[in-house]
């Protein structure tokens, strides 16, 4: 490893015509990952290739458009769009097989852009709050650049590399970005918590995806007792049921007494709880979503959202219409993990409308909408209007049921789209 002064000496080392993986979440390189943007002078035909990235990237400068090309693997708000632009695009793909694009060569990576916790005494350093597909990355990788971060928790698991399989390196303090879900908690939210807190029994292995409603849902998880978690991310909210005695792992079968995870979003509460917790055990992505190994825990929960849902099923939770909007993700690996678990319930939990009035639940999804849980895979679906399973029932039973729960002002013409798709259109 040969440690520089910034962050601009690491990035020297990128080449035009490269492709480079940049380590996502809070994990973010940011230092870096603007130092080697401000190379768009100096160097062409860079692609870069990221899952999600938080922090302030400078982009959006006609000189990095020129230059660098991002292929996302999951699309976030500092970059979507730039994802939607010329100049960037989108893969869909199961979280659980990002690292296969990097290992089977579909993705061959030049360069990964890392940071890290400084090393211990035996020159490890840990990935911290995203191991997720950054693991594999560093393994496969020609070249690695790291920033070491005092401020990057120190997490137990498999998320390690060796500062000799480290090429360049800069040391720098920075606060990792922060994001509170537990804020934007509203009333539609909480009532969706609740709803979906009743249907989890107690013992079950809980999966939370990303945003307000999962956290709602943590946070109305108080008076249950022995629950398991087995999850690719997870925030603040999970912290309390573990202080609580709520959340203890002992009824799972894969990592009893350990919280598994592949990454975490939050507050500085989250990442000083991980640092150094052998509780938490963080494992490469490509394990944690594979269903053959989610299915091996007891009634397992998945929690996941959605953009709309169309009045057969179809779950669209990653773009409105042709827009990017996110991402596949991890949904369907847990959906369908839960679904084969024993006592299993996969959920799609979502508000009724948007923060415009517009109904989520739709006869039909928006135009250029993508399918990412299938007509197929879905159960159970909760808004605050109520709780409903879809689960082996035939298209005008589920239509029906959907209704049910949407919002009332929306349900008389939920109704006659039903009428004109089911009764009138098969007279």
């Amino acid at each position: 490893m040969k440690l520089v002064q910034s962050a601009a000496e690491a990035v020297a080392a990128v080449k035009s015509g490269q492709r480079v993986f940049i380590h996502g979440s809070a994990a973010t390189p940011v230092a870096l990952v603007n130092a080697l943007l401000d190379r768009a002078e100096e160097i062409s035909d860079v692609e870069l290739v990221a899952i999600s990235t938080f922090g302030q990237l400078n982009w959006d400068r006609p000189e990095v458009l020129k230059s660098f090309f991002l292929n996302a693997l999951f699309v976030s708000a500092n970059v979507r769009r730039w994802v939607d632009g010329a100049r960037g695009d989108y893969v869909p793909v199961f979280l659980s097989e990002i690292p296969t694009l990097f290992r089977e060569g579909f993705l061959p990576l030049d360069v990964a852009l890392l940071q890290v916790a400084p090393p211990d005494s035996h020159g490890y350093c840990s990935l911290g709050t995203s191991i997720d597909a950054a693991l594999t990355a560093a393994k496969v990788a020609k070249t690695v650049i790291v920033q070491i971060n005092p401020r990057m928790p120190r997490t137990h698991g498999e998320g390690h590399i060796h500062v000799s399989d480290i090429a360049y390196a800069f040391e720098a303090s920075a606060e990792l970005p922060e994001v509170s879900y537990g804020e934007q908690h509203d009333a539609v939210s909480r009532e969706i918590g609740q709803r979906v807190a009743a249907l989890i029994e107690d013992g079950s292995t809980l999966q939370m995806g990303i945003g307000t409603i999962p956290d709602a849902v943590l946070r109305a998880l108080g008076d249950h007792r022995g629950l398991g978690v087995h999850t690719e991310m997870f925030s603040d909210g999970l912290i309390p049921l573990v202080e609580n005695g709520v959340i203890t792992n002992e009824h799972k079968k894969v990592g009893p007494g350990k919280i598994i995870t592949t990454f975490v979003a939050g507050t500085r509460r989250v990442y000083d709880f991980v640092h150094d917790n052998p509780v938490v055990a963080f494992r490469d992505v490509a394990w944690v979503n594979d269903t053959s190994v989610i299915r091996k825990n007891p009634k397992v929960v998945a929690i996941n959202s959605a953009l709309e849902i169309d009045l057969t099923g179809q779950v669209c939770a990653d773009s409105i219409g042709t827009l990017q909007y996110s991402g596949i993700g991890g949904q369907m690996d847990f959906m369908r993990g839960a679904s084969l678990s024993p006592g299993g319930k996969p959920i799609i939990a979502l508000p009724s409308k948007t923060s415009k009035g517009v109904s989520r639940i739709a006869p039909v999804l928006n135009n250029g909408a993508g399918v990412v849980t299938t007509r197929g895979h879905v159960q159970w679906v909760v808004t605050e209007h109520g709780a409903v399973n879809l689960y082996g029932r035939g298209l005008q039973e589920r239509a029906q049921l959907l209704i049910s729960v949407a919002a009332p002002e929306h349900r008389e013409a939920l109704q006659r789209a039903y009428q004109a798709r089911f009764v009138h259109g098969r007279s």
